[in-house]
């Protein structure tokens, strides 16, 4: 996953984002219904489909076969990506800030949970990952760097003396930035051990958050589907009551 693709869709989420808290110093309540509001809405409906293109490939194995020799899975998902957010933005101004109905709401409402959760499962997951793979690599490096000053410690019986009472606390003094009155191989042990420490910990972190992360892809499948149905009956009700600008 590339840094710069993940900036883009981040700004591209964030304005859709504050799109939507448009509705506090804006409304048009005759937009929707109108010519260009509905052409919006229509546009935004029609390119908010082209998403299943990669949930069908990746779902039904016949179909995955056929249409992975034409078109990579990468580049479905890519545009899985970017017609989810683009046909949101169409469908944020097909609203016009009226949010007036319970089906208009909710419809909203899921939508945007739809893209957030879409952009955790493929940009924030990829990211923590890398995070942890790059960590781990790291942690081990500085595992044998402990070992090593350890092994030097040991040859020196005056240093191992010189050691403090309560190591964790000299480590965590040495992690918020205190300087240890040791040098030498003591010194050597005390902060590349506080280096593991403070690796271990993010590493954990990390992991918390994939958990996390990993739970938004059912969360993502789940409002999908919720908001296809709305999205059904929000066109169902147009069709039902009848557009203004045809009266």
């Amino acid at each position: 996953m590339k840094d710069r693709e993940r900036i883009v869709v981040g700004g591209i989420l964030g304005v859709l984002l504050l799109g939507w808290l448009g509705f506090l110093i804006h409304r048009s309540p005759r937009f929707p219904g109108s010519g260009l509001g509905a052409t919006f809405g229509i546009a935004g409906a029609a390119v908010m489909l082209v998403p299943l293109a990669y949930t069908v490939a990746k779902r039904i194995p016949r179909l995955h076969a056929r249409m992975t020799t034409r078109v990579s899975m990468q580049s479905l998902l890519a545009l899985h990506t970017y017609t989810g957010i683009l046909g949101s933005l169409l469908a944020l101004i097909h609203t016009a800030h009226k949010f007036d109905s319970l089906l208009g709401i909710a419809l909203t409402a899921i939508m945007l949970l739809v893209v957030v959760s879409g952009f955790a499962v493929r940009h924030l997951l990829t990211y923590v990952n890398r995070e942890i793979g790059d960590k781990l690599v790291l942690l081990q490096t500085a595992r044998g760097d402990l070992d090593s000053a350890w092994g030097v410690l040991e040859r020196s019986p005056a240093e191992v003396r010189g050691l403090p009472k309560a190591p964790a606390f000299a480590v965590g003094l040495a992690s918020v930035g205190v300087e240890l009155p040791f040098g030498g191989p003591a010194g050597d042990v005390i902060r590349t051990a506080e280096g593991v420490a403070d690796l271990e910990y993010a590493v954990k972190t990390h992991e918390l958050l994939r958990r996390w992360f990993a739970r938004s892809l059912k969360l993502h499948i789940g409002l999908s589907v919720a908001f296809y149905v709305l999205l059904l009956l929000h066109i169902g009700s147009g069709f039902y009551f009848g557009l203004r600008w045809l009266r």
